[in-house]
């Protein structure tokens, strides 16, 4: 099973450790276009901080995030799991999985990223600023800039099982699974249920106790109907919005669309 998941937009600062070694991450073959991206990334904020601040769309507020950038090269690292933040990341708290738990985690999750396209959370980071839906002066809109690398990369890293797509939609527009791989890809939003729309603080949250939950549990969906029993196993309510073909069969062509209902936001 892979699950794709989205980063966040905070981030833990990069502590004391090791610089970032690029060659160490995972995925090497996307090497050359993470290259690309840390070298303008670097320069443009090095050199012009208010076009830094505009291209990187960051309030005033934010605007050390762009000296953090200019650090990439000998900032620590820490590795992907422990840089990203936030309510998924908080709901599916890694740190706190038993050691099964931690090495299925490390087997199974792939975080997409404008800056290293995607990266295993035990990869070491540092911690940086630069969303996928960022258009560098040079190389242009990052989505762009990923997809064709990303296309040569992650069918492979897909496997042959379940692929478990939490992207949002910036991410999922680097990589969309095509023929055999999309047949056995599922998509989740969390809806809540009285009202049928997203709210986004729970949306994000209940993926990320979803991926807790099947991280504890060891359970390893072969496909997306799997997946469907297993969630409801573990006491989610799903229903299937959409599949990739007649009888919704794997390899169709086509994701499939999986709507988990809450009743209670929190």
């Amino acid at each position: 099973m892979l699950v794709l998941l989205p980063p966040s937009e905070g981030k833990a600062p990069s502590g004391r450790g090791a610089p970032l070694k690029p060659e160490s991450l995972s995925l090497p073959g996307l090497a050359e276009a993470r290259q690309a991206v840390l070298d303008e990334l670097v320069e443009l904020c090095a050199a012009d901080e208010e076009k830094a601040r505009e291209v990187l769309g960051l309030s005033e507020g934010l605007r050390g995030e762009i000296a953090k950038n200019t650090e990439l090269r000998t900032a620590g690292a820490r590795p992907a799991g422990e840089i990203y933040t936030g309510v998924l990341y908080d709901a599916l708290d890694l740190a706190s999985l038993d050691t099964a738990g931690k090495r299925r985690a490390a087997r199974s999750l792939l975080v997409f990223s404008g800056l290293w396209g995607a990266v295993r959370v035990t990869d070491r980071i540092p911690s940086y600023r630069c969303s996928m839906g960022v258009k560098l002066p040079g190389l242009g809109a990052l989505g762009a800039h990923w997809r064709t690398p990303m296309a040569a990369v992650l069918p492979e890293i897909a496997g042959s099982g379940l692929v478990l797509d939490l992207r949002s939609a910036a991410y999922a527009a680097a990589w969309k699974p095509k023929g055999e791989v999309a047949g056995r890809t599922a998509s989740v939003r969390v809806l809540h249920a009285p009202t049928r729309k997203v709210v986004s603080h729970f949306n994000k949250a209940t993926k990320g106790r979803i991926v807790r939950s099947l991280m504890e549990t060891g359970a390893v969906p072969s496909g997306p109907a799997e997946l469907v029993e297993a969630l409801r196993d573990l006491g989610y309510v799903v229903e299937v919005a959409g599949t990739g073909g007649a009888g919704g069969a794997a390899g169709a062509g086509k994701p499939w669309m999986l709507d988990v209902l809450v009743d209670e936001i929190h």
